[in-house]
């Protein structure tokens, strides 16, 4: 991740934890970006990491749902990698607690690497002399050594290079720098923090702000696709939960249970990861199946209280915003934007309809 023009891509986030048991250094992060690259660990050789989070567009694909191996589209859209680092789960219904147990799952699944297990993957970094060569340095290991777990520990410590900051929200909350935002910003705040109600889910705390809560939340979002048929999917999704990570990215109906899918709890129905508001701007379309084309749709859906449905979250109601409020707010969220991308050419802009 490049630096920042400030000297602090960290400004506005908290500390970053490391895991004990897999420690950064920047010979990791390396290997790590070639592995993320690497299209050989597909079936085909067609398809790497990069294909659903491009690195020269913010991480993502800008689908609505991530197209894998043989162009095959999943359920669910590719969320950005940046900042992933901070989040308490991966995927959208949290399957999976860290960027280690994440980075497994892709490479086995039908619709995206397409890859039976992980064999070949070992294969080839067992006998590849770039990779002997950097595993050898990065863990100390001789090829006869070298398992899955670690190939995915090299990944997760690219990812969390991928750490982005200072925006001008930050330079202005954290900074101290009263004129980063505009007046229509400045407004935009007070409405996410008040009548906007998005502090609820998207937290701001008084010394970082990750922008998420770090939970699930039904919106109402996609539910119609399995209203009135609850229990026959809900029956499908028990018979599927030794492959829910295939069944999900298959299977749009089972896909919509969110949540619920990981833990069989009635209250989990719907829920979907709250994603943080970083960087927002560049990361369309959005919500969980990329049904929302732009920001101003978002909104607009959040201003009329999501769609009803009998597990809509509590928080979730009209908020009889006005076309003011609603141009302030979208001021804000692209002040959300790190400076290292302000300029850049995948910078979105979005407007009000």
């Amino acid at each position: 991740m490049r630096i920042s023009p400030s000297g602090n891509p960290l400004l506005g986030l908290p500390p970053l934890a490391i895991p004990e048991n897999n420690p950064q250094t920047p010979e990791k992060a390396a290997l790590g970006k070639q592995l993320f690259q690497d299209k050989r660990f597909s079936a085909n050789d067609s398809v790497n990491c990069a294909r659903c989070h491009v690195p020269a567009n913010a991480f993502i694909d800008s689908l609505p749902v991530a197209a894998g191996i043989k162009d095959q589209f999943g359920t669910r859209n590719s969320p950005s990698v940046i900042n992933a680092a901070f989040y308490a789960h991966q995927f959208w219904d949290g399957r999976r607690n860290s960027l280690e147990e994440q980075a497994k799952d892709p490479f086995v699944n039908v619709i995206e690497h397409g890859l039976n297990d992980h064999r070949k993957i070992v294969d080839i970094v067992r006998t590849d002399p770039d990779y002997i060569k950097q595993f050898r340095q990065v863990f100390g290991l001789e090829p006869a050594h070298i398992k899955i777990d670690h190939v995915v520990m090299a990944i997760a410590g690219f990812e969390r290079t991928l750490i982005a900051g200072d925006s001008a929200f930050d330079q202005y909350r954290y900074g101290g720098n009263r004129n980063a935002l505009s007046e229509a910003a400045i407004r935009g705040l007070a409405v996410f923090q008040g009548n906007g109600r998005c502090v609820s889910c998207h937290k701001i705390g008084e010394t970082s702000a990750l922008l998420t809560d770090n939970r699930f939340h039904n919106l109402g979002v996609g539910f119609g696709k399995i209203a009135g048929k609850l229990p026959v999917i809900i029956n499908e999704s028990k018979q599927a939960e030794t492959k829910m990570d295939e069944a999900v990215l298959t299977n749009a109906e089972l896909s919509e249970l969110g949540r619920y899918a990981v833990t069989g709890d009635a209250t989990d129905l719907g829920r979907f990861k709250t994603p943080t508001l970083r960087n927002i701007v560049l990361t369309a379309p959005y919500m969980h199946g990329g049904s929302l084309a732009n920001l101003a749709e978002v909104i607009e859906f959040h201003n009329r209280g999501g769609n009803a449905n009998p597990f809509l979250d509590a928080e979730i109601r009209p908020l009889g915003l006005n076309q003011q409020e609603k141009s302030d707010l979208l001021a804000f969220m692209e002040a959300l934007t790190s400076s290292q991308f302000a300029d850049a050419n995948y910078f979105k802009q979005t407007s009000m309809q």
